[in-house]
């Protein structure tokens, strides 16, 4: 595993004796590259799949456990956008559980007439969470549904000028008090793109092995790592500082969501322009600089839900370096 030779000490075998049953199943699987049984049988009756599973609405959602500060939010689409990030992305669970079917089906019955998924900031278009439920659908075994492809079909067609993705009502300078307003704004398409909201679309593209080939998705791709470390356009997370504060599963975007992204859609080419030349090494460098004497990596980590999250960022940093260390050699 010639990737190993960028890091210090070696993270597989922390991450092997863990004793997480599905840290331990990925690792083996993604890293080491072993037959592994089929995630159904090995993590989807674990204690917190079936305790997120136990909590589960009748038409499919979760309720949203906080104060709902804003009318117009649906934040049990919110919360069911979290809880499928869960189950999808630690867990392996796809459309043949029925919890996940029940759940696909509520946050499509919420696809609006122009193909994307509406709710989350109100009537108001929503790039970001349009493409975060998208990931994780496609992940979940729908990327064929042509309602997925009619979303696919709204993102390619409300990309800036310069070939990424804002939030619509930011490009008119509006903060969330427009989430109120009857009428749908339309982005700007002349001003300049958000890194955060590119690279969460970005995560949609890079889930779907058709559109992450896509020209657009390439050029976003380049957008993207040429912005590694620099400040957002906009107010949302605008500070440098944001390309190292860390969540898992992936919520905005950060060098290793970034990273992640890059590394499926493809690593040699994003960083081919003179502009973006050494961006994703310095990355690499700055999460490999991370590693702690215990071979796991340490960060600004925003949330811990299940009190073991140093172990799935340290997973998700391991797959970036497998994969980019896999395609560099290859040249792909």
């Amino acid at each position: 595993m010639s990737w190993l030779d960028a890091l210090a000490r070696d993270p597989v075998a922390p991450l092997l004796a863990s004793g997480h049953p599905a840290v331990v199943h990925w690792t083996r699987r993604d890293l080491l590259g072993e037959s592994v049984p089929p995630a159904q049988e090995a993590l989807w009756d674990l204690p917190v799949p079936r305790r997120i599973v136990r909590h589960q609405s009748r038409d499919g959602s979760w309720a949203y456990p906080g104060r709902r500060a804003r009318a117009a939010t649906n934040y049990d689409l919110l919360e069911t956008y979290r809880q499928l990030g869960f189950l999808v992305e630690m867990f392996g669970i796809t459309r043949e559980h029925p919890a996940l079917a029940a759940a696909a089906e509520y946050v499509l019955a919420h696809q609006s007439a122009d193909g994307d998924l509406r709710g989350i900031y109100g009537n108001q278009y929503s790039p970001n969470y349009t493409a975060g439920l998208l990931e994780l659908l496609v992940k979940a075994g729908y990327a064929e549904d042509p309602r997925i492809e009619g979303a696919f079909s709204w993102l390619s067609s409300c990309r800036q000028h310069d070939g990424g993705w804002a939030l619509p009502l930011r490009t008119h300078g509006r903060n969330l008090d427009a989430l109120e307003e009857p009428h749908t704004l339309a982005a700007d398409p002349s001003r300049p793109s958000s890194h955060l909201i590119t690279g969460v679309v970005l995560r949609a593209f890079a889930a779907h092995p058709r559109h992450r080939s896509a020209p657009e998705a390439l050029a976003a791709c380049r957008l993207l790592v040429g912005r590694f470390f620099e400040p957002d356009a906009y107010a949302d997370r605008r500070a440098a500082a944001a390309w190292t504060e860390f969540s898992y599963p992936f919520w905005m975007t950060d060098l290793v969501s970034a990273l992640d992204t890059v590394s499926l859609i493809s690593p040699v080419k994003a960083s081919e322009d003179a502009g973006t030349t050494g961006k994703t090494e310095q990355a690499r460098r700055w999460l490999a600089a991370r590693q702690e004497e215990d071979g796991l990596f340490a960060a600004h980590l925003l949330k811990d839900r299940f009190h073991d999250l140093q172990l799935w960022f340290s997973l998700a940093v391991c797959r970036v370096f497998a994969r980019m260390g896999r395609s560099i050699e290859l040249g792909a």
